[in-house]
C-alpha cells in the first residue's frame, strides 16, 4: 500500500471463498475494501461513495463485469479498473481495455502480484485525480470545488455543498446529457421523486449564478436529464 495513503478499493465479485479471502488479505495489507457480491450492488456502492481504485470480476449475477465497467467509467473517466478473470482469452482482455480497463489479473492469482498492481495503477492515477486538481474552468467561469466557489473576473458566488457537488458532474459531463437517475445515486445515493424535486430547486439556483457569463447554459433535457453548454 502507499505510505500515509489507506486506498480505498471497491471489490465487486461473487465468490463467497475468493471474495472473503481477497478482501480479508488485502484488507490486511492496509487497504479499505467495500466488498460487493453482484453487478448491481457494485454500481450502487460506486454511486454512493468515492473510491480510489476498482477490482471487478468479469462474470457477475445481475450485471456483467463489463457492464459495470462501462457505467462506472462514464461517471469517472479517470478511476483505475483492474479485472479479475478466470478468462483469459484474448479478445475478452481487448474487451476489457475497450472498455477502459487498466489491466487484468487471471485467477488463480498471486495475491502478492495483485497488490503491486493495484500500487501501481493508484500512482499513475493520482496526477489525473479530478478532486486533487481543484480548480474547473468553463468560459469565463472558474470554479474551484473544495471551497465552492464560482467566479468569473471580480463576481464571486458561493455555492451550497449540493450546488456544488451538482455542478461539478456536469462540467465533468460537459456537452453530455447527465441523466437525472444517475445525479440523484451519486449525489443522494438514490433516485427518489422528493430528492428530484430538490435537484430540480438546486439546478434554478445554478442557472441563476451562471448568468455571470452568458455563453455558460444548464439545458434540461426533457425525459433524460441535464445538459451543460458553452457556446462559441
Amino acid at each position: 500500500m502507499i505510505k500515509n495513503k489507506k486506498i480505498k478499493v471497491l471489490l465487486v465479485e461473487d465468490d463467497e471463498n475468493l471474495g472473503f479471502v481477497t478482501s480479508d488479505t488485502l484488507s490486511d495489507n492496509g487497504f479499505d475494501i467495500d466488498w460487493q457480491k453482484d453487478g448491481k450492488a457494485g454500481f450502487d456502492a460506486f454511486c454512493k461513495n468515492e473510491y480510489d481504485l476498482c477490482l471487478l470480476d468479469v462474470m457477475l449475477p445481475i450485471k456483467d463485469g463489463f457492464t459495470l465497467a462501462r457505467e462506472i467509467k462514464e461517471m469517472n473517466k479517470q478511476i483505475p479498473i483492474l479485472f479479475l478473470t478466470a478468462k483469459s482469452l484474448d479478445n475478452d482482455k481487448i474487451e476489457g481495455f475497450n472498455i477502459g480497463a487498466d489491466d487484468y489479473v487471471t485467477k488463480p492469482f498471486n495475491i502478492n502480484l495483485l497488490i503491486l498492481r493495484m500500487n501501481a495503477l493508484y500512482k499513475r492515477s493520482i496526477p489525473f485525480s479530478p478532486v486533487q486538481e481543484g480548480l474547473i474552468e468553463i468560459g469565463n467561469i472558474t470554479f474551484d470545488y473544495s471551497s465552492q466557489m464560482i467566479s468569473c473576473g471580480n463576481i464571486q458566488e458561493k455555492l451550497s455543498k449540493k450546488e456544488s457537488e451538482i455542478f461539478k458532474l456536469l462540467c465533468i459531463y460537459k456537452n453530455k446529457v447527465l441523466s437525472r437517475e444517475m445525479a440523484l445515486k451519486m449525489i443522494w445515493g438514490e433516485n427518489d421523486y422528493f430528492k428530484g424535486r430538490s435537484m430540480d430547486v438546486f439546478i434554478a439556483r445554478l442557472r441563476k449564478v451562471l448568468k455571470i457569463d452568458e455563453r455558460i447554459e444548464i439545458k434540461t433535457v426533457h425525459g433524460k436529464g441535464f445538459q451543460l453548454t458553452e457556446r462559441d
